[in-house]
Formats: structure tokens, sequence, C-alpha cells
């Protein structure tokens, strides 16, 4: 039995949460989110709780009754507090900042990077170092946040690049000199 996909969510004030055949659509004081399930799970709203139930024990639905369960409340958590990624840019001379809506990013290439964010997503920078990508859309924050530091990957040997904050770089060795005498 899915120790996840069998735990109630519940459902807090201010969030409406409306299931429509496999359509579930979830609306709270910072927005709304829709998404469909698969058509082997059941959702169903019970009292102030949303219940997930799965058609059979195979290792597939299993998986799934977890995952759906776990998409519902990550809607539910998104439209009332919301969802912040943070980024830290490290290295000499790199820096980012907000210009309207636009992230630009001055990391080490001849001209900054400008990053549009998409609908449902929005940037801040701390000083000059620290971008919060906030959103009420786990996936999409998540993954706003990847493609930023995809942009430079923290590096090996300096550390320098865009990391996660909190993130550890392992760092390697540089070239050692050739001792004396030997060949």
């Amino acid at each position: 039995m899915s120790r996840i996909g069998k735990k109630p969510i519940e459902i807090p004030k201010g969030v409406e949460v409306k299931v429509e055949g496999k359509h579930i659509k979830v609306t709270g004081p910072k927005g709304n989110l829709e998404t469909d399930i698969h058509p082997d799970m059941s959702v169903k709203i019970d009292g102030g709780e949303v219940l997930v139930d799965r058609p059979s024990d195979r290792k597939f639905h299993r998986a799934l009754h977890g995952t759906t369960r776990q998409l519902i409340s990550n809607m539910i958590e998104g439209v009332t507090k919301g969802y912040i990624k943070e980024l830290e840019v490290a290295g000499t001379g790199y820096r980012a900042r907000v210009e309207g809506n636009k992230l630009l990013l001055s990391v080490g290439y001849s001209n900054p990077v400008e990053i549009d964010p998409p609908a449902g997503v929005e940037f801040e920078v701390e000083g000059q170092n620290i971008i919060k990508v906030k959103g009420i859309d786990k996936c999409l924050v998540g993954n706003v946040a990847a493609s930023i530091r995809k942009i430079r990957p923290p590096e090996p040997y300096k550390g320098k690049g865009i990391r996660y904050r909190g993130e550890i770089v392992r760092r390697k060795a540089g070239k050692t000199s050739v001792k004396a005498g030997g060949k």
C-alpha cells in the first residue's frame, strides 16, 4: 500500500478544489492551478479532504497513486503559500539584476544573458548575487531555476558559476608543479 497515496489531503480555508472527471482545478488566494490526472486514478472530495484511490495493487498503479496525491498536494500548497527557489551567483564580476520583469545575468559572456519569465513566475534579486525564482507552480519554478543554473553551472576548480543556494560544489585540485630533479 502506498503510504503517501493513502494519506488524505486537507483543504485549507480559502482554497477551493473542483474535480470534473479527470480534470482537477485548485483555486486559492495566490491564484489557480489545473491539471489532468491519469485515467486509472480516481479523486474524490470528502468533507474538507481530497482522497486519491487506485484500481489495483500493480506496481504501476502503486507508483501513480503516490504521485497523483503529491501533485494535488503541491497544487494546494502553491495556491496558499507559493514556492521559492534561490540561486547564488559566485565569481569575480558575476552579478544579476532585474530590469522590468526580465532577469539580466552578467556571468562571463561578452553580453549579459537576458531571461524572460514565463507566465506565473517572477524574479527577485537580493544584493547582486542571490536570485529568487517565485511562483505558485512547483514544477514550473523548479524548471525555470534549473534553466537559469544551466546558463553557467558551477565549475569544479574555482567554484564560479550559478548554483542553488546551499548547494555544495565538489572542488578539484589544480595542477601541481613537477618536483625538482624528477622527469
